[in-house]
């Protein structure tokens, strides 16, 4: 890595650090509120699986495309946020500064890129394509859902952001696989 680059990511990374701090102090109250642990559940792994088979359930086989899809889309993104988490090894805010009390504590050791972003962009990009009237309220929830983990002390602005343009990104390409 050359001396501009790693100087550029040390930057980063700072700004990353500050923001969270910001955020965390000026949303105090509302990092506490219950809403804010819901909606971070609500990205949870099992929910999309809730709602496919919900979907599967009621639409019976117009919804094999869409099944599909998602199930390519996931494939692909808990692998690779996965890996990309133990190849970057981002510590978590409450592991780079013991003073900070986070509202929860994580899953997995790392932070970057989030995987309860990565995996509501996908999930909303990929329902977006297909029912694209819902596609504001299915992006503000995934924002939600990201905003949420940095409000719980367990995301840094900048995993979020990257969970985000990942699960996007794996959807976009689920999408045209299976299209």
């Amino acid at each position: 890595m050359t001396a501009f680059m790693a100087k550029w990511l040390f930057k980063v990374s700072q700004f990353d650090q500050l923001t969270f701090s910001w955020l965390n102090r000026r949303l105090q109250r509302l990092c506490r509120h219950q809403v804010v642990r819901w909606v971070s559940r609500s990205g949870d792994g099992y929910s999309y699986a809730v709602i496919a088979l919900l979907i599967a359930s009621l639409h019976g086989a117009e919804s094999i495309p869409l099944i599909t899809t998602l199930v390519v889309g996931f494939a692909l993104e808990i692998p690779l946020f996965t890996l990309l988490k133990r190849l970057l090894k981002r510590q978590r805010p409450y592991q780079k500064n013991p003073h900070f009390n986070s509202i929860i504590l994580a899953h997995d050791q790392f932070s970057f890129p989030s995987g309860h972003t990565t995996a509501a962009f996908l999930f909303a990009g990929i329902m977006s394509a297909f029912f694209p009237g819902w596609s504001l309220l299915l992006f503000g929830w995934a924002s939600a859902v990201g905003v949420s983990r940095v409000l719980l002390g367990v995301h840094y602005p900048g995993d979020i952001f990257a969970g985000a343009t990942l699960g996007l990104g794996i959807s976009w390409y689920a999408l045209a696989v299976t299209g």
